[in-house]
């Protein structure tokens, strides 16, 4: 007959046995499966919003790797107008073509370089590259006067190297306007909007050395 101290003795067992699978088994299990919901849930909130989905950790577990169609996220659309003038001199006889244009240029970000989101602690750390000057287009109402020299007179050719020219440095100015920093600006904002629901706090760095790792 089983003593009394042998039941106690076992009932312990069973109850500590019970107890370990729950922490060691079931609670992680429960755990990683609730990351990876919120995660899933993050993932399809950010493609709905910015057709891509970046990569999303979870307590330092890697739960969503990035995965995206497009390798530009535009966030800012700007047209602007511009002006320049293209000058040749030649044996003293100066030519000049004045130019006139609107261009729309579009700023965001390299989805070549990696968009991480770690969420921990209540709070979302968010690494991605440094906004950029995406492209600039001509919307076709670039208009020209020239201004010929004496014996130095403005042929096709020259409208040609003016345009090239031109367009050159709308990109300049382009890349030095204020269209960089109000994309940041932008993002920032939508990144705290759409990050609201699953932290108190959202913390943006900028690491633009990060990059996707090529396949095998």
């Amino acid at each position: 007959m089983i003593s009394r101290n042998l039941k106690l003795l076992i009932i312990l067992l069973i109850v500590g046995s019970i107890t370990a699978y729950v922490v060691l088994v079931t609670i992680p299990t429960q755990m990683v499966k609730r990351s990876y919901e919120v995660a899933k849930t993050l993932g399809e909130d950010f493609k709905k919003a910015f057709q891509f989905t970046p990569e999303i950790t979870v307590d330092h577990t890697i739960v969503l790797n990035q995965q995206t169609q497009v390798f530009e996220l535009a966030v800012l659309s700007q047209n602007f107008g511009h002006n320049y003038t293209w000058t040749n001199t030649w044996l003293g006889s100066t030519k000049q073509i004045f130019i006139m244009g609107t261009f729309e240029a579009k700023a965001g970000f390299d989805l070549h370089r990696k968009f991480l989101i770690e969420l921990t602690d209540d709070k979302a750390y968010v690494t991605l590259p440094e906004p950029r000057l995406l492209s600039i287009e001509s919307q076709g109402d670039i208009t020209y006067r020239d201004e010929n020299g004496v014996w130095n007179w403005v042929d096709m050719n020259d409208r040609t190297k003016a345009t090239n020219a031109f367009i050159k440095d709308a990109r300049t100015y382009a890349a030095q306007a204020a269209f960089i920093k109000d994309a940041r600006t932008r993002m920032e904002e939508q990144l705290k909007t759409l990050l609201k629901p699953y932290a108190k706090e959202v913390i943006i760095n900028y690491d633009a050395s990060i990059k996707i790792p090529a396949p095998k």
